[in-house]
């Protein structure tokens, strides 16, 4: 609580994406100082709703802690709010126009988190999916600017393929925590048990089912770089470039072996990175 007394609100969103050490945030620094300023917050309240999940062991203290997030919400919309990330919201919904129902819909998708730990479809794992990322991928869309509704489209949809590559790399450090996000249709389909999972046991069914997971992220980028309007192209080359250096780390996971996801969890070198990030800045990201 001292914490947030002696930061203002802009300050405290940007020491909280500090402390997550997320690369997502290594490509704001392509943005002009407000729509970056604006980037910090979302991803403060991203990483706010989404520690409570996370951290918190009390499923009832959790849930009503959620719940006080959507009052805030409310207030935000209405001018006013106690938490400083949405003190600082408040002026950016505002220059931006972001729909309040998109911040609840994150909230919801951390309530799905308290309440499932196993999806049975992948249909019930897309919802999920459109949650906690999709929607996350249209505010930043917004933020980043667009002439095209369709651009919309485009952001949900790289939402998700952020998403399951997320999936797929955390697999094991998921497991550990109790969730498994592999769908259980899709487990049956390649025979591989949820003994098998928590065991952290891989065989070849185990990465016949993984490679059929990177394949269909694959895909789901190329799906949305086939819906983002080429006006709109230059706006969003920020999540274009995250893009980047997620679909470079599928590349990274299928090299090193797709059956050591259960064991660790692999990340890429800062070199590599920024690699990623140049090379798209210069090139474009292509697949």
């Amino acid at each position: 609580m001292l914490e947030e007394v002696l930061l203002n609100p802009q300050e405290y969103c940007l020491q909280k994406v500090k402390q997550s050490g997320s690369s997502f945030v290594t490509s704001f620094f392509l943005l002009s100082k407000p729509k970056r300023e604006a980037m910090v917050v979302l991803y403060a309240f991203c990483r706010e709703v989404d520690d409570i999940v996370d951290d918190c062991t009390d499923i009832q203290v959790a849930q009503t802690t959620l719940n006080w997030w959507r009052e805030q919400i409310s207030l935000v919309f209405s001018g006013q709010a106690d938490h400083p990330v949405c003190q600082a919201l408040i002026p950016i919904v505002q220059s931006f126009k972001l729909p309040e129902e998109e911040f609840l819909a994150i909230i919801d998708g951390m309530q799905m988190d308290l309440q499932q730990v196993r999806y049975e479809s992948f249909e019930q794992l897309n919802l999920y999916c459109y949650r906690v990322a999709g929607v996350v991928g249209r505010l930043s869309a917004r933020i980043f600017g667009f002439g095209h509704e369709q651009t919309l489209l485009y952001a949900q949809k790289l939402g998700l393929a952020l998403q399951l590559t997320n999936i797929i790399r955390d697999v094991g450090e998921d497991i550990r925590i109790g969730r498994i996000y592999l769908p259980e249709e899709e487990l049956k389909q390649f025979a591989v048990t949820q003994e098998q999972l928590l065991s952290y046991h891989s065989d070849q069914n185990f990465e016949a089912l993984m490679k059929f997971q990177v394949a269909r992220a694959k895909q789901t980028y190329q799906e949305a770089l086939d819906l983002l309007p080429k006006e709109d192209y230059q706006h969003q080359k920020v999540g274009l470039t995250m893009a980047s250096v997620y679909y470079g780390l599928l590349e990274e996971l299928e090299l090193d072996g797709l059956g050591k996801v259960l064991q660790q969890k692999l990340s890429l070198s800062t070199s590599r990175k920024l690699f990623l990030i140049i090379k798209s800045m210069i090139f474009g990201f292509k697949l």
